[in-house]
């Protein structure tokens, strides 16, 4: 299947930010564009937006200046949509809303040639529900960029019930041939990036809520123990807590209330209060001029250790006992459980019990549980929690142990699963549900949460690489501890661990 030779040409109607961008993208892998707003004017200002954007791209010496002119010069605005008629592709950006979309589209079916692909860039809407009741739904699909579009390299192809797998085909190979990094989905509630990455805020904030410890913490731990960019704080600060609340509200609704999507009330008081975040300047943090982040809490410990016992192999942790090797720490190995003993302390790694219940269902006397981390190797701050019983000297040795690897310790309540791996365990097993549903593939569903919201490995390939036997483990303890269905193990991540099989075959 080809792409959309570059001669044909690519109408895009909207010229707001993200309408804008597209235009670009499309203008700048050679279509000749038109860009179509109702509102008069728009049009032409958001392409001397373009040209002054591109005027800076030029002043940094990251483009060409006879490149910017021919790339603005493919972009024509129009004031009548009448103009379109030629467009061999049809991207719109308009308002999700349903009924005005679906009036587009069928105006734009009566006035484009019967082979023109109508494309969506909708992030909520279905787009079986756009193309209902047009003489040709199978040209409707989805095109959904991701904001700023000139610069995030994920587009979700999606199909709708009537699509024709051609169609989506060209857009996928369209999608490549600009730069991007397309994936197929279905048309289902969320797609796969808003779907998939429901959980990453929605762990923060039930441990915000439920006083595992404060958000400059929470988000240093997703940060520099988990490899995430941002945490989910700064996160929904950024993207606006109005915006990331109505889209977990939108998935919610969609799945029947479903409990994995349930909104958190957190969120909600932040927008009933007018905290949005960075554009109302105070949301979890202030952002007023002169306004200063509140410091991230770390465990002090005024002892030293020399010296540690390794009991069997550690698992996902093992990576640190050879950092704490280079450290010039003294390290016997023996045959065990999977626990490291330092002084008083027995440490080993969350599974997703809590360390009061662990403690006493394996017998363990000063418990203390480390977090996963993406790479114990490099991580420069990592979580831990411990057992009611486990005295101050013993979680002291425990700190003392981590900063002589050069670790940052925070504390963290003892709450089933700590900070990232009960994050990273959401991830994949939503992640896994979309798979097992159609939803798209492994391969593509990993690259869409890299791409798309910049993670640090996909959820499935992380799954795999920590074990699917520990990530299923990690959920039905997290399952047992709450009780509730929201964290149900996807049948994919059973079945696969019980077959040996691997979520990427």
């Amino acid at each position: 299947m080809q792409a959309l030779q570059s001669s044909a040409v690519v109408a895009v109607i909207g010229a707001g930010a993200m309408g804008a961008g597209i235009a670009q993208v499309a203008a700048q892998a050679g279509h000749p564009v038109k860009l179509y707003d109702n509102r008069p004017g728009v049009a032409a200002q958001a392409v001397a937006g373009i040209d002054r954007q591109l005027g800076r791209l030029v002043e940094k010496g990251k483009l060409q200046p006879d490149a910017r002119e021919a790339i603005v010069a493919r972009l024509q605005p129009v004031e009548v949509i009448e103009a379109l008629v030629d467009a061999r592709l049809v991207i719109e950006a308009i308002v999700e809303n349903l009924q005005v979309k679906q009036d587009l589209l069928r105006q734009l079916e009566a006035l484009c040639a019967e082979d023109c692909i109508l494309a969506s860039n909708t992030s909520s809407l279905s787009i079986t529900s756009l193309a209902a009741g047009l003489a040709r739904p199978q040209n409707v699909v989805g095109m959904h960029f991701f904001n700023p579009a000139p610069l995030m390299a994920l587009v979700e192809i999606v199909s709708g019930l009537a699509t024709e797998p051609n169609v989506a085909a060209v857009l996928y190979h369209t999608a490549k041939a600009w730069g991007k990094k397309p994936v197929h989905t279905r048309s289902t509630p969320g797609f796969i990036v808003n779907r998939v990455a429901r959980p990453f805020y929605a762990e923060s904030l039930r441990l915000l809520q439920e006083g595992a410890a404060d958000c400059a913490t929470l988000d240093a731990l997703l940060r520099e123990a988990g490899g995430f960019r941002m945490g989910a704080f700064e996160l929904t600060d950024l993207i606006g807590h109005d915006v990331n609340y109505a889209v977990t509200c939108s998935v919610f609704d969609a799945f029947y209330g479903d409990s994995r999507f349930q909104p958190s009330l957190v969120q909600k008081e932040l927008v009933d209060a007018g905290r949005l975040g960075r554009k109302s300047g105070h949301g979890f943090y202030r952002y007023a001029e002169g306004a200063e982040r509140p410091p991230v809490a770390e465990l002090a410990s005024a002892l030293t250790v020399d010296r540690c016992v390794v009991e069997g192999h550690l698992g996902a942790l093992q990576p640190l006992v050879e950092r704490l090797r280079d450290s010039g720490l003294a390290i016997t190995e023996r045959a065990g459980r999977g626990v490291i003993h330092v002084g008083d302390a027995a440490l080993a790694l969350c599974d997703g019990r809590l360390a009061s219940q662990r403690a006493r269902d394996e017998g363990l006397r000063n418990l203390v549980l480390i977090d996963l981390a993406l790479d114990y190797r490099t991580a420069s701050r990592i979580a831990i929690s411990w057992s009611a019983d486990t005295t101050a000297t013993a979680r002291d040795q425990v700190v003392a142990l981590l900063h002589r690897a050069g670790i940052q310790v925070a504390a963290v309540a003892d709450l089933p699963g700590l900070v990232v791996l009960r994050t990273v365990a959401m991830l994949a097993n939503e992640a896994a549900d979309a798979v097992l549903q159609g939803v798209g593939s492994a391969a593509d569903i990993d690259l869409a949460m890299c791409a798309g919201v910049n993670y640090p490995r996909g959820p499935l390939a992380w799954a795999e690489q920590i074990g699917l036997g520990y990530t299923l483990r990690v959920l039905e303890h997290l399952q047992a501890s709450y009780g509730e269905s929201r964290y149900r193990p996807s049948l994919l991540l059973r079945r696969s661990h019980a077959q040996g099989a691997r979520l990427h075959d």
